[in-house]
């Protein structure tokens, strides 16, 4: 892009990738040095600056006095002169009395829309409609003092100026103190803004009406900075010129051309030449990102199977306990059992012994003597067969507890059987978690190539891009809380210092209060 006009302290361009370094021709042997100069006392120069900066200080201060007591001055002389005009011009019209009132009113509203205006530009939030309200409240006081003098406005030319004087100077004094706030605020949140030079709106208007349509597409606020930027731009092109010859635009890298490519967006050549070097390691973010979560989804999955395993063990522990347990029952029960059988059966062989015995007494002469014992072995056998019905019963019992057993044990397996069918749905559960994972992956990068597109559209400027996506990395990461993103991750994604990264986030936390979202 032809430039009319290029100041003559231009910085040097940026290198390009390859071309041949230009030496300076080296002075000739005939060159004589230059003459020594003796140096001037240092104590006398820093006595001189000090004593120069202590006169400004001064100076400042009186000016400013002078100023601020004027400036009190010309309003209570205005207010003083129209008060007593415009509390009659009141009464006349009907005003009755607040006819006292409307002049305190109307001069008092300038003065608050002057002080509303240059407080909400100190607070950095202007608001152009108070500046213009306090302008038309003036016109309005100039026109009814106007009208109050004989003639009316167009009666009485030289009265109507008179009453004029006062007021435009009062505007011009606030005027002057807001362009003083103004400039005090824009160089305290680092926008030095400084407009275009008249002499070269004269010298070339194409060429200068160009550059101010750049500096408003780009948001540049200085001039000195967006010539910089243009300058480095032809440098950079006739460098290319330069290395490649004719038809350097079709010979030169895809990547030497993006400061040219990217010059309707407002990049200098350095942020379009890093723009490759940004876009790898922004993919190696992201990828690196991916890798973090899916491993962290891995570990979070084995953790669940490990879960599972110590669960299973744990079942199958209890349940071969119970086994033992109801085992060892049905022993002790068998053989507790066996023990009382073997001494029914004792008993009763005994009481049939007796009762042998006795038969055999019957045939002796004692007869009585053996029935009694007949009756006592009777009575021993019924004992005999009580107690091993008893035991016959204990013995059922043992078997009921037995079957008890048999059915927890078969609950259990079936327990056990359940979760394995659990693990199975968790395993098939991770297997879809991490299928929607990389459909996620996916969709995130679809959705960043359509934002692309559309900032491709809306033709951004570098910087709006760049708070789009760190408001998309806010909205997908941290659910729009743009305070969780920390100031190193943007610069780290964008390689650009702390206070343009703190920007970007302002400008990004501000998109996403006016609605911004990813579709």
């Amino acid at each position: 892009m032809k430039l009319a006009t290029l100041p003559r302290t231009a910085a040097p361009a940026a290198p390009v990738p390859g071309a041949p370094t230009v030496v300076p021709d080296a002075p000739g042997p005939a060159s004589a040095p230059a003459p020594a100069v003796p140096d001037a006392p240092a104590d006398a120069s820093a006595t001189d600056d000090s004593t120069s900066e202590k006169a400004a200080r001064r100076s400042g201060r009186a000016l400013t006095a002078v100023a601020s007591i004027g400036g009190v001055i010309l309003a209570g002389i205005g207010f003083t002169g129209s008060y007593n005009t415009l509390k009659d011009l009141a009464a006349k019209h009907g005003f009755g009395q607040f006819s006292y009132a409307f002049p305190v009113g109307v001069d008092v509203g300038i003065v608050v829309l002057y002080a509303l205006d240059l407080y909400l530009i100190r607070r950095d939030t202007p608001w152009p409609m108070l500046r213009r309200l306090a302008h038309l409240m003036t016109v309005a006081t100039i026109v009814f003092n106007a009208a109050a003098a004989e003639g009316g406005v167009t009666g009485d030319p030289i009265g109507t100026a008179m009453h004029a004087v006062i007021p435009l100077m009062f505007i011009a004094a606030v005027d002057a103190a807001r362009r003083s706030v103004v400039r005090a605020s824009d160089i305290a949140a680092g926008r030095d803004s400084q407009g275009i030079p008249a002499a070269r709106w004269a010298l070339a208007p194409a060429a200068t009406t160009a550059l101010w349509r750049r500096m408003k597409l780009w948001d540049k606020a200085s001039y000195q900075e967006t010539v910089q930027i243009e300058q480095e731009r032809t440098v950079y092109a006739a460098m290319l010129q330069r290395k490649y010859g004719r038809g350097w635009r079709r010979r030169a890298q895809a990547d030497e051309l993006l400061p040219l490519t990217m010059a309707k967006y407002g990049l200098t050549v350095d942020e379009a030449l890093a723009l490759p070097r940004q876009a790898k390691e922004a993919e190696q973010l992201r990828n690196e990102e991916n890798e973090r979560l899916e491993l962290e989804a891995e570990a979070r999955a084995e953790k669940r199977a490990a879960d599972r395993q110590k669960a299973s063990i744990r079942t199958k522990s209890d349940v071969r306990a119970t086994e033992i347990a109801a085992q060892a029952e049905e022993n002790a029960a068998v053989a507790q059992a066996q023990a009382t059988v073997t001494e029914a059966q004792a008993a009763a062989e005994a009481q049939a012994r007796i009762a042998q015995e006795a038969a055999r007494a019957v045939e002796s002469a004692d007869a009585a003597e053996a029935k009694r014992r007949a009756a006592e072995a009777e009575e021993a056998a019924a004992e005999a067969r009580a107690r091993a019905a008893e035991t016959e019963q204990r013995a059922a019992e043992v078997e009921r507890d037995a079957a008890e057993a048999r059915s927890r044990t078969a609950e259990i397996n079936r327990g056990f059987a359940a979760a394995e069918a659990e693990k199975s749905r968790a395993e098939a559960d991770a297997a879809e978690a991490k299928q929607r994972a990389a459909e996620a992956r996916a969709r995130a990068a679809e959705i960043e190539l359509r934002a692309v597109e559309a900032e491709d559209l809306l033709k951004l400027t570098s910087r709006e891009r760049a708070a789009r996506k760190v408001a998309r990395i806010a909205l997908t990461q941290h659910a729009g809380h743009v305070d969780q993103l920390s100031l190193a991750a943007i610069t780290e994604a964008f390689g650009v210092s702390e206070s343009t990264a703190s920007e970007y986030r302002k400008d990004a936390g501000a998109l996403i209060a006016g609605g911004y979202r990813i579709h």
